[in-house]
């Protein structure tokens, strides 16, 4: 992909509103990535590959509730503390997400980090949820855009290592196929790129938020072995 051009930030507000500062003004000639490993990005790439029909990033639960009742046949999914939400009827376990659940539906989606980073790429021509689960064919897909600006949703505050270093595998991929990472995050990231799925499964379980969840219960603790499996899928759908 000659000529292409990859900005990353580590987490929203890592620097001042707007597009990437060595591209165009205008989002929409920018490919968003939200990368969310643990877990809005994984669960939204399999409601993807599983046939929802839409995505609706939300700030507030509220939202959400509130785009169910207009719209008959949408779900109010996400969480708040890695929790469901009362009322929901989806919270953020991608092993939720199945075909029978998510098919053809509006997904009105509000997560505690991943809604946050969507909202912020919502200028953008198109957004992908990006996550190890589906990174190789994620690859594939950012290798015919011009410009991709991965946004990492981080923790509240500040950094994820599980995020940045999803970041740095699909930049270190895209680097070989010519694309041009641009700014001192897309430097950091590469760094951190695991070598290989074993890599991948230590950097994901090895992660602060990694433990946090697991100390949820066991099914958080699926959701982490879940969320640490390199190419899982085989297609990485934009929202």
């Amino acid at each position: 992909m000659p000529g292409a051009r990859v900005w990353v930030d580590l987490f929203p507000g890592a620097r001042a509103p707007g597009p990437p500062p060595t591209g165009p003004a205008d989002t929409r000639e920018w490919t968003g990535v939200m990368i969310d490993v643990l877990r809005a990005s994984t669960t939204l790439a399999v409601a993807l590959d599983h046939g929802a029909a839409r995505v609706v990033a939300l700030p507030r639960p509220a939202d959400a509730l509130a785009l169910r009742e207009r719209e008959p046949g949408a779900l109010a999914c996400g969480e708040r503390g890695g929790r469901i939400v009362p009322g929901f009827d989806l919270g953020n376990s991608p092993l939720e997400y199945t075909a029978e659940r998510v098919g053809g539906r509006t997904l009105a989606f509000a997560s505690t980090n991943g809604s946050r980073a969507l909202l912020a790429l919502a200028g953008c021509g198109e957004v992908r949820p990006g996550a190890f689960v589906q990174a190789s064919a994620m690859v594939e897909a950012l290798s015919f855009e011009p410009r991709v600006w991965m946004l990492c949703a981080g923790q509240p505050g500040g950094f994820a290592l599980e995020d940045a270093a999803c970041a740095g595998w699909l930049c270190a991929r895209l680097a070989e196929r010519g694309a041009t990472l641009e700014g001192p995050a897309a430097a950091l990231v590469r760094a951190l790129a695991p070598a290989d799925a074993a890599g991948v499964r230590a950097v994901v379980q090895g992660a602060p938020h990694a433990r946090e969840l697991r100390e949820l219960g066991a099914a958080a603790a699926r959701d982490v072995e879940f969320c640490a499996t390199l190419d899982l899928l085989p297609r990485a759908r934009a929202l």
